[in-house]
């Protein structure tokens, strides 16, 4: 750890830093201005990567290597344009998280068409024309290229901000992050505003992947990577703030920097891999700074909105119809395997499915009814798992004592990190969820001893009792039906009723005597217990789990299946854990460009039934009905 070594991963630091600026400086106006979570930000940058490195190769000769290369953020930008236009500008008046669902399906539309057009393997592309070398600092030679990304970073942000204070489209977007009802109201176009805004935040995260194109190589994994960082950055710095942004890329960076350096220490005879810590330090980092200060290094507390949403109908108990309906779907459920032949795929999917459902479930609890927006579910579905399969493992416990103290484990997680999370509202706890979510993720792939790091745990299977014939799946559609009935049932307890409260008018729930982060609190903790049974029934039915059960895409993949199934309904999320599990399981099996078609399917669902496939039932029920009455009145 000399002085020297210190200096040149400051250095390295620095360039990784100019980078994740520019990636974030996109993100960050797009989300101050438009208030969208935009997924797909992070695919922008891998296309400006894989842009650069076709356009180099081909018209390279004959233009040169930097105007070629600038060409590719020039076409990102204009990609981001025609998604505005086409994508997004159609679905400005549905909710924000339908916004996600959105960008997310764009995520899988863009990795497919990279995979089909450049192939699945990794693409490297030339040096830079005159910054090949390296240069002598304190004895160690950096390379000349990392030099020139250091100085980008400060140039972009200087040119950023001439654009935004000297000019009259800087003025109005300024004015958008503030308050964009009353830049409305004063007869701006929004639309165009909108558009111009998203088109300069694909360029400049396009520019921010083709300058990386002498320093990594091309690959399908750099949109999921990029992006969480990426949204790390725009949150700590504050949301809207340009200089907050280069600032916390600066502190983020920095902190990975000197991880690094200090190597394998130890302290108080305990040995810690400080260079391990590259992979949670941005979560932890957002943490702190959330509970803190929720708005950021520089950003402010995000204006009270003017407009006036559409209120929500109250929810309604099942009529004797649909109760009839729903008994007797479990019932055929119960006896399908009574009709197919043993060992059938059929009760595979299906068992597949019913995880899904009560994981989906008890993210709607908190989600739909109480409002907090969780970017983090997974964390309780991934302890539940790694409970379960660790007292197995680990103890040599029944099947049955693991399922049982298995979700106690992820509801202890839950107690833990809801009672930081209820402190917060908005885009500030969608942010703290997803960091907790991290923070675990890194625990569970680094402890090796304990968790089997990357690998997992594997070996964990039901008993012979349950492994013989359909004893498992008749096991996991009985649990899944009493944790759904259980959520539904608190849902019309004063609990549900109090949880509705406070989501609608946290200041009047709190005026008439309602312990509103109290009940949040415990909806969280009901929440986190049965995706921790959805994990636990989850570990037996695969025999291992791995940390991709805590990952980002877990949590994607619950918000997907509850948007899709309709987050108004009680029967949305099982209706889209089901529709969803089918899909990707019939999708993948039939294509290699899966991701593209499930994507396209659920960009066709967001377009065409906005308020979910359970939505759209209820709707066209109900004009189904407005049409027989008309019908009978007719003379």
């Amino acid at each position: 750890m000399d002085v020297s070594g210190l200096l040149a991963q400051l250095l390295n630091g620095l360039a990784g830093a100019s980078t994740l600026f520019l990636v974030a400086a996109g993100l960050s106006l797009i989300f101050g201005v438009m208030r969208i979570v935009n997924f797909a930000h992070g695919s922008f940058y891998m296309l400006g990567l894989y842009l650069a490195y076709a356009l180099v190769e081909r018209l390279g000769d004959a233009l040169g290597f930097w105007p070629a290369l600038l060409l590719a953020p020039l076409a990102v930008g204009l990609l981001g344009a025609a998604v505005e236009v086409l994508l997004l500008r159609r679905i400005y008046r549905a909710p924000e998280l339908l916004q996600l669902l959105a960008t997310f399906a764009l995520v899988l539309v863009i990795k497919d068409a990279a995979l089909w057009l450049w192939g699945p393997e990794e693409l490297f592309g030339p040096r830079a024309p005159g910054l090949e070398g390296a240069v002598d600092l304190l004895g160690r030679r950096f390379p000349a290229y990392d030099l020139f990304l250091i100085a980008v970073g400060p140039l972009v942000l200087v040119l950023l901000t001439l654009l935004l204070t000297r000019t009259r489209w800087g003025t109005l977007v300024r004015a958008a992050t503030q308050d964009r009802e009353m830049v409305g109201a004063l007869g701006v176009n929004q639309a165009w505003l909108f558009t111009s805004v998203f088109a300069l935040g694909a360029l400049l995260a396009g520019l921010g992947g083709a300058l990386q194109l002498p320093r990594e190589p091309a690959s399908l994994e750099l949109d999921m990577l990029t992006i969480g960082a990426a949204f790390v950055v725009v949150v700590v710095g504050g949301m809207g703030s340009l200089p907050g942004a280069f600032v916390a890329a600066l502190v983020i960076a920095e902190l990975k920097a000197v991880c690094i350096w200090l190597g394998v220490v130890e302290v108080a005879g305990v040995e810690v891999a400080f260079p391990r810590l590259t992979l949670v330090v941005e979560f932890l980092v957002m943490a702190a700074v959330l509970i803190w200060r929720p708005w950021g290094f520089m950003g402010r507390p995000q204006a009270v909105a003017r407009g006036v949403g559409t209120p929500e109908a109250p929810l309604r108990q099942a009529g004797q119809g649909a109760t009839a309906a729903w008994c007797a779907l479990v019932l055929a459920l119960a006896l399908l395997p009574l009709a197919v032949e043993p060992g059938s795929y059929a009760t595979v999917l299906l068992t597949d499915i019913a995880i899904a459902a009560l994981f989906a479930a008890s993210l709607h609890c908190i989600l739909g009814p109480g409002g907090l927006h969780s970017f983090g579910h997974a964390a309780y579905f991934g302890l539940g798992a790694y409970g379960a399969a660790l007292l197995v493992r680990w103890l040599d416990w029944p099947m049955g004592m693991a399922l049982l103290l298995g979700p106690l484990v992820a509801a202890a997680g839950a107690l833990v990190y809801g009672w930081f999370c209820v402190r917060l509202s908005g885009v500030s706890l969608t942010m703290l969820t997803l960091a907790f979510a991290q923070i675990t993720w890194a625990i569970a792939y680094q402890w090796d001893g304990f968790t089997g790091g990357s690998n997992g745990i594997t070996g964990v299977w039901p008993p012979q009792w349950a492994a013989q014939g359909a004893g498992f799946y008749w096991l996991v559609l009985a649990l899944a039906v009493a944790g759904i009935y259980l959520l539904r049932r608190m849902l019309f307890a004063p609990l549900g009723w109090a949880l509705r409260a406070a989501r609608d008018s946290a200041l009047r729930a709190d005026a008439i005597g309602i312990d509103v982060r109290g009940v949040q609190w415990a909806a969280f903790v009901v929440a986190g217990l049965l995706a921790g049974l959805a994990g636990a029934l989850y570990v037996f039915s695969k025999g291992s789990v791995a940390p991709d059960a805590l990952g980002v895409s877990r949590s994607v993949d619950g918000l997907v299946m509850v948007l899709l199934g309709g987050m108004q309904q009680l029967a949305g999320p099982v209706v889209g854990a089901g529709v969803f599990t089918w899909l990707h399981d019939t999708v993948a099996r039939s294509t290699d460009y899966w991701r593209a078609l499930l994507g396209g399917i659920m960009l066709l669902l967001v377009l065409l039934f906005p308020q979910g496939i359970s939505g759209f039932a209820q709707v066209w029920k109900a004009l189904a009905a407005i049409k027989n009455k008309a019908q009978e009145g007719a003379p």
